[in-house]
């Protein structure tokens, strides 16, 4: 059986629990009644604290927080858990705090799950298996969410509320009901062009001819009643001695995804 690999600027409390292969980097903290399954990595500056129980084979990237204090003004020390299954990873500064009293005493994570950079799991959530966070996903308390479900980048989810299996939930959407299984939840889209950055390109020294073609250059691509490659050949037309109206030409006809009009 291979022995924990433990650095020297580590620190493991003494009822810490350490399985078969479990590495611990520099400056990483394993914290009292911890247990860590076999093959779990702690990279340097990882925190993870008890009562907890990971299974086998879960990742903790730099600055991670896993089994902190509930964020509950009721809390005062009870004692509460979270508990792990295997084979999750934790990237960069992801909290998951354990239970409440008041929630059971218990935040449970399954198997598989990919929680990206600033993710939070708060107190007395429970999240199945293979399900994906986006960077800065936040469940407020007692948040379920089922087994293979996305929540999107920077999406809060209002406390009690039910993430679906197999549901999809967009970046920047605000979750205050439940979401049904299978389904995809996206807020819409308003995102607008304002036309040029007047202010900005007079700081970084633009000429007022400068700024006129490329208001020109604007007025026909938002403005006009044409569509976009119409737009691009009117100003080809007129506009084609601006080297800054040919970059914008050549930069739109070369997008992928669209433009933001």
């Amino acid at each position: 059986m291979t022995k924990p690999e433990i650095h020297p600027q580590a620190v493991v409390a003494a009822s810490a629990k350490l399985g078969a292969g479990v590495k611990v980097g520099a400056c990483a903290v394993v914290g009292e009644e911890v247990e860590l399954g076999d093959g779990c990595i702690l990279h340097a500056h990882a925190v993870v604290q008890g009562p907890s129980k990971f299974g086998k084979n879960n990742v903790f990237h730099p600055f991670c927080l896993i089994g902190g204090d509930p964020q509950d003004y009721t809390y005062c020390g009870e004692r509460v858990e979270l508990v792990v299954g295997k084979g999750n990873i934790f990237r960069e500064y992801v909290t998951v705090s354990r239970g409440t009293q008041k929630g059971g005493g218990k935040t449970s994570l399954g198997d598989d799950n990919f929680f990206l950079a600033y993710s939070h799991v708060g107190h007395d959530c429970r999240v199945g298996s293979h399900t994906l966070f986006v960077n800065g996903a936040t469940l407020a308390g007692h948040v379920t969410v089922e087994d293979f479900a996305t929540v999107g980048a920077f999406c809060p989810v209002h406390q009690f509320c039910r993430i679906g299996r197999y549901a999809y939930v967009g970046a920047s959407t605000v979750i205050t009901q439940d979401v049904p299984p299978f389904s995809k939840v996206v807020t819409e889209r308003e995102t607008k062009s304002f036309g040029i950055n007047t202010i900005g390109l007079e700081r970084k020294g633009f000429s007022p001819e400068r700024l006129a073609a490329l208001k020109r250059a604007y007025r026909l691509l938002m403005r006009s009643k044409m569509n976009t490659s119409q737009a691009l050949a009117e100003m080809k037309k007129t506009l084609h001695e601006s080297a800054d109206v040919r970059e914008l030409i050549q930069f739109i006809e070369s997008a992928e995804r669209g433009i933001v009009k």
